[in-house]
């Protein structure tokens, strides 16, 4: 995942090597040696440098209030406005950073928790300090504002600023009504806050005993477990995980209402249509391209359908249950990997983007960009996030499974995503729309896995390599575009003004799970309890409408990664070139419109039928390799044990 800049948003399973850390995770995070943490110094040396500079940040917006009503006075008066606002948002970036990450680092503590909140009113101050800006311009003559750009240099890096700031002004309140709206942002991440603390640090989850041993099921616990291969053990996991979110679903229900409720709030105060077109405008992206990939799903899912019974049938099970669809299809994949081959790996897959690629990115992980292992109480998931004028910073939780191999090279694409965009844009449009950033991650997952089925020794390797970018996507178009959907209808519901409940919610999304699935037709069999997965996920809480640009950009991302492979085995850099150039854009243009420079026009429905494509190729091969060596699939699979009551007890 990646965290936008401006966001106002277990140790390696390996035995021991030297260098490396202990086989057994740690428990906190002093046993953790430091070349496995971030370097958060590079943001401030202690928590008092950031208590000093968040201070000093605080002094200094007030006095943004003397420009107010100068904008227009020359160009020179504009500039310095402009220039001081991006000045002040760095500086808050660095002081929300620091502070965010601190407190995910051990989502218990107290004081850092308090900093963040503190930042996060901080964030809504200055917004609301910042919040005339906008309209001032709009009300300045467009002929002014042109005149303008070409009398002072500096403001040449707000021009792509000044023209959007144009776009949103059927949506842009008079000042003194945008401040009021800005004064509101304490009130938008109450349920994300809610739903973070109750997951990461309250919600008492189970330890269940199986065949390897107790194991305490927090979230990393749950997805290191669920790919156990025993089918008895799996079943404890999903059961005794969901079972624990179950029992608060109207509490989480009430927290998702009330992000859901946020969103309302910003449709009707802006003015949009829906909360879905007021999502997708930030971007500029239009509604058809998040509509038609729901739809293309939907018509796709027969291809869905035919991996899961091929997943069935790889891990010779009677019947396929939802509880096996993590759980490795080859056994050569159950091997694990340290940090420092997991480094290693993500290296090599990526020197199809050039030395320099390879050497800024390797420089980053050897100089704290990441935080690499799992701790008791550190927060769940991964993310890259970053501060212009210092570097990116990633949180993984890196059990040594080839996921998070995968993941490591995700979050490494973000990053020099990040790195490049700084390096070549100035601040005002340093930062890169969403739509776009997951390009960059999902392409590094199709580099890291080509580059591993090249050089994958037997056939029973390369069935594991393929079944995991099966599983890939799997989790990816089809898996986040069901959340999508979900995400869609919740909010189509509150606007037609019906109350949302826990209970409503896991009804929906156990209808979509189970047609997604194939639960009526036989294909694979979800049992009630599942319809709480949402609960589990914490995109719902954090944004709105963000969960899709999974899917697309991994479609984009599928027909770039190609397009590479084939000038490199031509000799040529084109369409490699074409690729940087949209990573340095940063945010210089609307996404759509650099995804089209890089070679991929997303308003059109080829990019996605190429991904399907790649699907049924994969699907193809993997069927000739399994009628070519019958055993590499071969798993002593523990046979599904008779499917529970319906209700999921």
């Amino acid at each position: 995942m990646h965290t936008p800049i401006a966001l106002l948003a277990a140790l390696s399973l390996a035995a021991s090597s030297p260098g490396n850390p202990p086989a057994q995770p740690a428990t906190t995070r002093a046993q953790v040696p430091d070349r496995y943490k971030w370097k958060l110094a590079d943001l401030f040396p202690n928590d008092a440098a950031w208590a000093r500079a968040r201070a000093d940040l605080a002094s200094r917006l007030p006095g943004f209030d003397r420009h107010r009503g100068h904008l227009g006075d020359s160009a020179r008066a504009l500039a310095d406005a402009l220039s001081e606002m991006g000045a002040l948002q760095n500086a808050l970036e660095r002081v929300y950073v620091y502070a965010s990450a601190r407190a995910d680092e051990d989502t218990r503590e107290p004081g850092p928790r308090a900093m963040r909140a503190e930042a996060e009113r901080l964030a809504v101050e200055a917004q609301a300090a910042l919040s005339w800006v906008r309209p001032a311009v709009l009300d300045l003559p467009p002929e002014t504002v042109k005149r303008f750009l070409g009398e002072d240099p500096r403001l040449r890096e707000w021009a792509f600023f000044l023209d959007d700031t144009l776009r949103w002004k059927p949506h842009t309140l008079p000042a003194g009504e945008e401040r009021i709206v800005a004064k509101t942002g304490d009130l938008d991440g109450a349920g994300r806050d809610v739903h973070s603390v109750l997951l990461n640090a309250d919600l008492p989850f189970p330890t269940v005993k199986l065949s390897t041993g107790a194991v305490r099921l927090d979230q990393a616990g749950y997805e290191r477990s669920r790919t156990s291969p025993v089918a008895a053990d799996r079943e404890k996991v999903f059961h005794a995980y969901f079972g624990a979110l179950k029992q608060y679903e109207r509490t989480i229900g009430t927290a998702l209402y009330a992000q859901v409720k946020a969103h309302l709030f910003e449709r009707d105060v802006r003015r949009f249509d829906s909360s879905l077109a007021a999502a997708l405008f930030r971007d500029n992206v239009p509604t058809a391209v998040y509509e038609r990939l729901v739809a293309d799903v939907n018509a796709n899912l027969p291809t869905l359908h035919r991996y899961l019974k091929l997943r069935q049938r790889m891990l010779g099970l009677q019947r396929l249950r939802y509880e096996d669809l993590y759980v490795p299809l080859v056994k050569a994949v159950d091997r694990r990997y340290d940090v420092d081959q997991a480094v290693a790996l993500t290296l090599d897959a990526v020197k199809p983007l050039g030395d320099a690629y390879v050497a800024k990115l390797r420089g980053g992980f050897q100089s704290g960009w990441t935080d690499f292992l799992p701790v008791t109480g550190k927060r769940a998931g991964a993310y890259s996030t970053g501060v212009y004028g210092v570097h990116p910073y990633q949180l993984l939780n890196f059990n040594g499974q080839w996921t998070d191999v995968s993941t490591l090279a995700h979050e490494a694409g973000h990053s020099m995503h990040t790195v490049l965009a700084f390096e070549k844009q100035p601040y005002a449009t340093s930062n890169y729309a969403t739509f776009v950033a997951e390009v960059a991650s999902t392409l590094n997952e199709n580099l890291l896995f080509r580059r591993a089925i090249g050089q994958a020794k037997d056939d029973g390797e390369r069935l594991a390599l393929l079944g995991n970018r099966l599983e890939s996507l799997r989790t990816t178009l089809f898996r986040q575009t069901m959340f999508a959907e979900f995400e869609l209808a919740i909010h189509q519901l509150a606007e037609k003004g019906e109350a949302l409940t826990g209970e409503k919610m896991s009804a929906l999304y156990l209808g979509l799970v189970r047609r997604y699935y194939g639960h009526d037709a036989g294909v694979c069999q979800v049992a009630d309890l599942y319809g709480a997965e949402w609960t589990y996920i914490q995109h719902f809480f954090h944004y709105d409408f963000y969960v899709y640009q999974y899917a697309t950009s991994l479609v984009a991302s599928t027909a770039i990664a190609r397009a590479i492979r084939e000038d490199e085995a031509q000799g040529r850099t084109g369409a490699r070139d074409r690729y940087l150039a949209m990573l340095a854009a940063g945010g210089s243009r609307y996404p759509v419109d650099l995804l089209r420079e890089a070679g991929v026009d997303m308003t059109t429905p080829a990019p996605f039928a190429a991904a399907m494509e790649e699907m049924n190729a994969t699907m193809d091969e993997m069927e000739r390799l399994l009628k070519r060596t019958p055993g590499a699939a071969g798993r002593p699979a523990a046979p599904a044990r008779p499917a529970r009551p319906a209700n999921g007890r």
